[in-house]
């Protein structure tokens, strides 16, 4: 502390954005990031998606170039594989819950811990804790462990246990809760209406439940809560009476608080990316995630501790809870990972079991009105109908291998968000040629988008469809579908778009192993909290 002049001590607290995919050292997709090291001095770094020896390779050669170590988060939403390629693919969070235990949590923190710190993370921007009680949420959807408090806060403090017992620092998200908003707060500020009194017996018990299982860190969310403050119409993260006068003071936490992304038009379109920053450090926040620009940020504190308006003794205060956990860490110690260590931890023999364990246990079979899925697997014939999303991995390969491998004929067929009317006449060309159609769709929250729902035209296949063909709708994103498709015969959710999800659907759909999930959310009008079919494994 005592080395760091006032614009070294605001870096220490900015956090910006940088891809995780392969790149030279001397190559000038680098440049901006050996900018904010040398120049800037920034604290930390947020990595994004690439493989897990590029990931390593970058933050290695960044470590070395920085004068104090860099604390390195991600946003390790259950499990690794959403950041790292090849890391051990766990279900989403709605799924784990789905599969119902306390442990699987725990695999959840635990295998996110080890394979993150193998490839030199400290932290994870994660748990989810927002508890989704809103069927029309278009960001947080199956992020969320589910929509009882009670069990969103148990699974939310295991999963912090288990990374916390293997060297990975914590992040509970979204405070004070983003479950019950309809609108995406990368596009614009969402409101939540609900006073004190619902905050207290719903949205903070998973973050009370994270703060006694012992959290590092604590996101703000970009949503304004009149219903709390009044007229206040400021987001979260930049409002005192929350982060302090909630966070702080009433919840007694002492660890981060870390700002959602600063690049959020839920935040930057209002105030301007300076302003966002120096606002949300006096509301309480400790780290500055994401800034649009880390540098106009930086000058913007600066010029607020010149000013006044900003206390030196208010900026020491989260320049040491940094400092403090990169102590805490070993990062004055030791900063770089071994290389050649990597390839024995991250996606393991091990860990890909536990993963392929719970995944089978999260398939949840929701209707199954005609027994067809009881049934399925002495079909012959079978079409799959592909609704996937432009640049989406393509949905039913997987499964179409492996009913093929039974002994079935298969026949396919792939539409997009822009398919036109030939392509759906193609579609239902397939889906005549078979007794039997599936339906493969994997809707599910996409930053920017605003809505987690099917094109109409899609909709309206399945619908016409099940009029005069047995249909299964399988659903590995948002478990709400059904509500507007009802007249299909049987419903399954498999909650990722995911390869090791298709092979337990295809056991599961072939009698190999049982369905055993349950809904840890009510999909209204029919299917209540903990509904799903148990059925049995034939052989």
């Amino acid at each position: 502390m005592q080395s760091l002049d006032t614009r070294q001590k605001v870096a220490q607290i900015v956090v910006p954005w940088l891809p995780g995919s392969y790149a030279a050292f001397d190559a000038e997709a680098l440049d901006k990031a050996r900018m904010w090291i040398d120049s800037l001095q920034i604290g930390g770094l947020i990595i994004s998606v690439g493989s897990p020896l590029d990931v390593a390779a970058k933050l290695n050669y960044l470590q070395g170039r920085s004068r104090l170590p860099l604390l390195v988060a991600a946003d390790l939403e259950s499990g690794t594989a959403i950041r790292l390629l090849g890391g051990t693919p766990f279900p989403r969070n709605m799924g784990v819950a789905a599969a119902g235990g306390e442990l699987d949590a725990y695999q959840v923190g635990r295998i996110s811990a080890l394979e993150g710190r193998a490839v030199g993370i400290h932290m994870a921007y994660a748990p989810v804790a927002d508890v989704n009680n809103n069927p029309d949420n278009p960001i947080i959807n199956v992020r969320s462990y589910g929509e009882d408090p009670n069990q969103v806060a148990r699974l939310v403090a295991a999963e912090i246990r288990g990374m916390r017992d293997h060297g990975m620092l914590s992040t509970a998200k979204h405070f004070p809760g983003h479950g019950d908003t309809g609108t995406d707060s990368h596009i614009e500020l969402p409101v939540i209406t609900a006073g004190w009194d619902r905050l207290d017996s719903l949205e903070l018990v998973p973050f009370r439940a994270a703060i006694a299982a012992g959290v590092t860190a604590v996101m703000s969310a970009h949503i304004a809560v009149p219903g709390f403050n009044g007229s206040n119409s400021r987001p979260a993260t930049l409002a005192p009476d929350i982060l302090t006068g909630i966070l702080r003071d009433s919840l007694g936490f002492e660890g981060l608080i870390v700002t959602d992304a600063l690049n959020m038009a839920g935040v930057v379109r209002r105030y301007g990316a300076g302003e966002s920053a120096v606002m949300a450090l006096l509301a309480g926040a400790d780290l500055l995630l994401q800034p649009g620009d880390p540098a106009i940020a930086i000058d913007a504190v600066v010029q607020a501790v010149a000013a006044g308006r900003i206390s030196q003794e208010r900026l020491d205060r989260s320049v040491r809870r940094m400092l403090a956990l990169k102590q805490q860490q070993g990062l004055f110690h030791r900063r770089l990972v071994d290389l050649d260590r990597i390839p024995t931890v991250v996606g393991s023999a091990a860990f890909q079991a536990i993963a392929r364990d719970i995944t089978e246990r999260s398939l949840v079979l929701v209707k199954d009105s005609t027994d067809l899925v009881g049934s399925f697997k002495n079909a012959r014939q079978v079409s799959i109908v592909d609704l996937s999303k432009d640049g989406q991995q393509s949905l039913g390969n997987t499964l179409l291998g492996k009913l093929r491998e039974a002994g079935m004929t298969v026949r396919s067929f792939r539409l997009y968000p822009a398919s036109g009317a030939a392509s759906y006449d193609s579609a239902r060309a397939v889906i005549r040629q078979a007794p039997v159609t599936i339906f493969m769709t994997a809707v599910r929250p996409v930053s920017g988008e605003g809505n987690i729902d099917l094109p109409p035209a899609a909709a309206e296949l399945i619908e016409t469809t099940a009029r005069w063909n047995p249909t299964i709708l399988v659903s590995l994103g948002s478990p709400y579908l059904i509500r507007d498709l009802d007249g299909v015969h049987a419903y399954v959710l498999g909650w990722a778009n995911r390869r090791m999800t298709e092979e337990a659907l295809a056991r599961a759909l072939l009698g190999e192993v049982p369905f055993t999930g349950k809904l840890p959310i009510t999909v209204p009008p029919r299917y209540p909290l903990g509904a799903g079919l148990t059925t049995g494994a034939t052989h």
